[in-house]
C-alpha cells in the first residue's frame, strides 16, 4: 500500500488510510493512469486488514474537475474503433464499484470544483463532507456526451432522486454546497478550515466499530439500495460513452 504513486499521495495512519487526488495543475481530472493507481490502492484494501476509514480527497484548488478530456482525443487516434475508450470506461465502472462495496468506510472530503467525473467518486463514497465554497456541475450533456461514467446515473438516481437528477443533467447547471446538502450529494457543509475536524468527528467512532458489524451494515444497506433493480443498465456505460465520443470525432472529421 505505502508505494510511490505519480497520480496518488497515500498516507496511513493506524486505521485510516488518506487517498488524495494529486494532479493540482490539471484539477485533479480523472485519467487513466488515476485509475490505475486508485485500482491498486481500493484492491490492497482487504489485505490491509486494520484498515477501518479511507478518506478521499484532492489536492489543489479543487477536488476533481471532471474526466481527463485530452485523453479522449489521443484514445480514439491510437484506436478509431473505440476499444481503448471502452476500456477507459470500464476501468471507471471498477473504481466505483469498489469504492461501494469495499469493507471499508469511504468518506468523501471535498473542495473547490466537483465537476462530473468528480461527482460520481464522491457519489460512490459513504459519507461526503464539502467546503461551503464547494461548486457542483455534471457538464456532460453540454459537451455532447451521456453521462455514462463509472455507473454515476443509477447512484445519482438512488440518492438524489429522479425529477432532481434530470433536471441537473438536463440543465448541466452549476450548484452549490448548500444546495448539494438538499440534494444528498452531501452530509455535511462546513466552512473549508473545518473539513479536516468534520472529517475527524466521522472517523474517530467509526474506527471503534467492529469490523465485522461495519461489513455486515455496508452489505446490507448495498442489497436494499439494489433490491428493486432487475438489471443494471450502467454496465453499458463504457460502450455509452465510446460511442457517443467516436460520433463525435467523426463528424468533426466530416
Amino acid at each position: 500500500m505505502m508505494q510511490d504513486f505519480k497520480t496518488l499521495r497515500v498516507t496511513h495512519e493506524g486505521p485510516v488510510l488518506d487517498v488524495q487526488l494529486n494532479c493540482p495543475d490539471a484539477g485533479n481530472a480523472i485519467s487513466g493512469l488515476i485509475l490505475d493507481e486508485l485500482l491498486t490502492v481500493l484492491g490492497a484494501l482487504d489485505d490491509e486488514t486494520g484498515i477501518r476509514v479511507l478518506i478521499l480527497s484532492g489536492a489543489g484548488d479543487d477536488f476533481c474537475l471532471g474526466g481527463d478530456r485530452a485523453e479522449f482525443p489521443e484514445l480514439l487516434a491510437e484506436d478509431p474503433g473505440g476499444l481503448a475508450l471502452r476500456a477507459l470506461g470500464n476501468k471507471a465502472r471498477r473504481v466505483c464499484d469498489a469504492l461501494a462495496t469495499t469493507d471499508v468506510v469511504s468518506i468523501a472530503r471535498l473542495h473547490g470544483g466537483v465537476v462530473g467525473a468528480g461527482v460520481g467518486l464522491a457519489l460512490f463514497c459513504d459519507l461526503r463532507v464539502g467546503a461551503d465554497t464547494c461548486r457542483f456541475r455534471l457538464p456532460e450533456l453540454g459537451l455532447g456526451v451521456p453521462p455514462a461514467w463509472g455507473g454515476i446515473m443509477p447512484r445519482l438516481l438512488h440518492e438524489v432522486g429522479a425529477a432532481k437528477v434530470r433536471e441537473l443533467v438536463l440543465t448541466a447547471d452549476n450548484f452549490d454546497a448548500e444546495t448539494a446538502r438538499d440534494l444528498s450529494v452531501l452530509h455535511k457543509v462546513v466552512p473549508e478550515g473545518e473539513l479536516d475536524q468534520a472529517v475527524r468527528r466521522w472517523t474517530k467512532p467509526l474506527v471503534r466499530r467492529s469490523p465485522s458489524a461495519l461489513r455486515t451494515a455496508k452489505l446490507m444497506m448495498n442489497a436494499y439500495a439494489n433490491a428493486h433493480r432487475l438489471a443494471d443498465a450502467s454496465l453499458f456505460d463504457a460502450e455509452l460513452l465510446s460511442s457517443a465520443l467516436s460520433a463525435a470525432q467523426y463528424a468533426r472529421r466530416g
